[in-house]
């Protein structure tokens, strides 16, 4: 385990107690999910007004069985992990790996059974609790008490495990369940993250505001790959903590299998997020034009038609989400177990697909943008895709 830094115990110190003691914090009230306007998806979980981040999975319009947006599948019909190991060329026997951390808000009650449920239909080995794999801890780093259980984060929760298991199938990996979905508890959740790893992945996001960014410090972890989607709101204002100059923000590409050499093609993910930060200076590796600030994403990975198990929506069935991709792209760092910085994706292009086609704007086009890169994918770096999807280990 790591030990607390002055830098860490600082920014535990703000996270906790900024908005009051954690347990003051508001209750959660659940009321119907939204719907995404270009694809139809269903959001998992509710995203609410004020202080409160949102998870980024999209439960898919279509599933295996091929009923309701909300009926789940017996087995799964959507991209699996010998397709995700395959398009972006990972190691078929993965050498060990190291731990990657998850921040999560809430509690899911049958985590350990869904992801080896998952692991079990890709012939993975099982990540239990028992063989020290999976460790699942509350924002204090405790094992009791538990948060309360939300059915939306329940399914972000497993999606997130799953696709660590996907890319990096040897690591362990250490779940830190925040009180609630609110900015102080889950940037507390993140600190605590980075006590157990070196990589901490976050799968959620929310208004880029001046109260947001008195946290930023609890995702600036020296020494730490902190991984988090760039949202799923496409082309619009930038998400926090996407922004924070040093985490590697994640967007969202589209995967179709193809009779070609790779055996796929790549496409921007349409409700993938990109925007310019109104807080965040510039990054000295990022050189594009338009954006006077820091523009997100960095690099990006399928989000779209992935497969997932997850008892409490009944089965199998298909979702999309930024989410999908930062925690696939936290695995990645997870097996190479490095302590590389955001700066070296920018540094090897030819380690990574160049994403060129797709847009996330309203229109689908690029039009509402002026197809500008900051919303049209293009040669070399884009806002959608970054410097684009990895192509094997080597850019990490």
């Amino acid at each position: 385990m790591l030990r607390f830094t002055a830098t860490r115990v600082g920014a535990l110190t703000l996270a906790m107690g900024l908005l009051g003691a954690i347990s003051a914090a508001p209750a959660y009230s659940a009321t119907p999910p939204a719907t995404s306007a270009k694809q139809g998806y269903r959001q998992a979980c509710t995203a609410r007004s004020g202080n409160y981040f949102h998870c980024l999975t999209l439960i898919a319009p279509r599933h295996a069985n091929g009923k309701s947006p909300q009926a789940a599948a017996a087995k799964p019909d959507g991209l699996g992990v010998q397709d995700l190991r395959k398009a972006y060329q990972l190691p078929q026997n993965p050498p060990a790996g190291a731990t990657v951390a998850i921040a999560i808000a809430f509690h899911s009650p049958t985590l350990e059974s869904d992801l080896n449920t998952y692991r079990k239909q890709y012939g993975l080995s099982a990540c239990t609790v028992a063989n020290r794999c999976l460790t699942v801890l509350n924002q204090n780093g405790d094992a009791t008490p538990v948060p309360e259980n939300d059915p939306g984060w329940e399914v972000e929760e497993t999606l997130d495990v799953s696709m660590v298991s996907a890319s990096c199938p040897s690591c362990r990996i250490v779940v830190v369940e925040a009180t609630d979905d609110s900015f102080n508890n889950l940037a507390a959740a993140t600190v605590m993250a980075g006590q157990h790893a070196t990589v901490v992945s976050n799968s959620y996001g929310g208004p880029e505001n001046g109260l947001a960014q008195q946290f930023a410090g609890a995702y600036d972890q020296p020494n730490h790959q902190v991984v988090v989607s760039s949202g799923d709101d496409g082309f619009t204002k930038a998400s926090f903590p996407a922004t924070v100059a040093s985490v590697i923000a994640v967007g969202g590409t589209e995967l179709t299998k193809a009779d070609n050499t790779r055996g796929f093609t790549e496409s921007t993910w349409a409700d993938g997020s990109s925007g310019c930060s109104a807080y965040v200076a510039k990054p000295a590796r990022q050189h594009d034009p338009h954006c006077s600030m820091r523009t997100v994403a960095d690099v990006s990975a399928v989000a779209d038609n992935v497969s997932m198990f997850n008892a409490g929506n009944g089965g199998w069935f298909d979702v999309a989400g930024t989410s999908v991709a930062a925690p696939f792209i936290a695995g990645m760092y997870g097996q190479v177990n490095n302590n590389a910085t955001v700066d070296t994706l920018y540094q090897h292009p030819e380690s990574f697909n160049d994403i060129t086609t797709g847009a996330n704007d309203h229109s689908g086009t690029g039009a509402d943008c002026g197809n500008d890169y900051l919303c049209t994918a293009q040669p070399g770096y884009d806002a959608p895709t970054g410097v684009g999807s990895p192509i094997g280990l080597a850019a990490f």
